[in-house]
């Protein structure tokens, strides 16, 4: 199936699933498994609408999440068995996009997890929706870097099918760990997603001014999945107050901001699918545009910066124990960009425990191919690149983790 822009995701399932009898709470994938007609009235009412495109309702069949409900060993039948329902809704007339989700983790200083922790979970999922046979893989509703970085480095491993990646973030534009948006398009688009955007968190217009912001730095595609505006409970019912002609009425606004991909998130149903269906028709979505003057777009954890590819860069700083005491004096004195020096794994390890602290624009100076990617794996951002190594060692580091060099 040949896929122009723009075109047309899903809407909700959660919520829909709670209309067909799911209570909430609990693992909703093992209910789904459980009422199959379920899942299949409600995506074939999606792609009779005209989603193009619907997701496995493989959100939490990653292993953490299975596990937290009872579930073990059970990743590959569930997301076979889940992918198979959605083949069998879509019926050749809609693709399949295995969708992949927030483990609950989180990297020191806020959890303990490790990074090729996540890569391991999230490898196990993509293998198993890459045998299931889906035609693309989403990474939603993504919290922090470290996941949506993890998730697509285990997407790439099993496969070389798109990945479209979306974050949610509340009003200011930042994750609930405090990551801006547009440093997660930054990263995502320089490690190889296909598609980036924004789902859940508000309403359409609320969405749009988010996209309004990131469209300067896409050099991809956007999408928007929003919510049908704010949830309220009226007699003990959760609804939500933007009605279908209302959430498609920003439509045309959202494809001149570069959106291709459009679909809904909390409370919409096969109404607002054929609403933005109607509200689309003869519409073109505006190419990306970035405009960086010259510049390079460079990301912490938190933050997106514009870097002058001129700029000198500082001595860099040694390894060790007393390395985020280092990078914190350095910023503290007015370093505008953070230099460090990694030629060894040890010298990796000190740096993946002190990367929190870097606030500036990073760059990672070795000699050692096996030491930059144990850093690179750890730096969660977009980093540049000094030293010797060859093209033959950089341009695959450069491809996998977005390495500037």
């Amino acid at each position: 199936m040949e896929l122009y822009f723009p075109a047309l995701l899903d809407g909700a399932t959660g919520t829909e699933l709670v209309k067909r009898g799911y209570p909430g709470g609990g693992c909703a994938e093992a209910w789904a498994l459980e009422h199959p007609e379920a899942i299949l009235d409600l995506q074939r009412r999606y792609v009779d609408a005209g989603s193009q495109i619907i997701y496995a309702p493989t959100f939490g069949a990653n292993r953490v999440k299975l596990e937290a409900n009872g579930y073990f060993n059970r990743v590959a039948e569930f997301n076979s068995r889940l992918a198979a329902l959605s083949r069998e809704a879509a019926a050749g007339r809609a693709l399949v996009a295995g969708d992949m989700a927030p483990t609950g983790l989180f990297l020191s200083p806020l959890g303990s997890a490790g990074f090729d922790e996540l890569v391991e979970i999230y490898a196990e999922q993509a293998a198993a929706l890459e045998a299931a046979g889906v035609d693309l893989f989403v990474i939603e509703t993504m919290m922090t870097l470290s996941d949506a970085r993890a998730a697509l480095l285990a997407v790439r491993n099993v496969s070389r099918k798109p990945v479209f990646v979306s974050f949610t973030c509340d009003a200011n534009g930042r994750t609930l760990t405090g990551t801006d948006a547009a440093a997660a398009l930054v990263v995502m688009q320089a490690m190889g997603a296909d598609a980036f955007g924004l789902n859940c968190s508000a309403g359409p217009r609320d969405i749009l001014a988010q996209i309004g912001r990131l469209r300067p730095w896409a050099e991809i595609p956007l999408m928007a999945k929003p919510n049908a505006g704010l949830p309220q409970v009226v007699d003990g019912k959760t609804v939500y107050d933007c009605p279908p002609d209302g959430f498609a009425a920003c439509a045309r606004d959202f494809a001149a901001a570069g959106v291709g991909l459009f679909g809904g998130c909390c409370g919409t149903d096969e109404r607002y699918i054929a609403a933005l269906r109607e509200a689309l028709e003869g519409v073109a979505t505006a190419a990306p545009a970035p405009d960086f003057g010259g510049k390079i777009p460079v990301a912490t954890e938190k933050d997106a910066f514009l870097l002058d590819g001129a700029a000198e860069l500082p001595e860099p700083l040694a390894c060790s124990a007393d390395l985020a005491d280092d990078i914190a004096d350095a910023q503290d004195e007015g370093a505008e960009m953070i230099a460090v020096r990694v030629e060894s794994l040890a010298d990796a390890e000190d740096f993946a425990d002190a990367q929190y602290a870097v606030r500036v624009p990073l760059a990672i100076e070795s000699g050692d191919a096996e030491a930059l990617e144990a850093a690179l794996r750890a730096w969660q951002g977009r980093a540049v690149y000094s030293g010797p190594l060859s093209d033959a060692v950089l341009l695959p580091l450069a491809e996998k983790y977005g390495l500037i060099l």
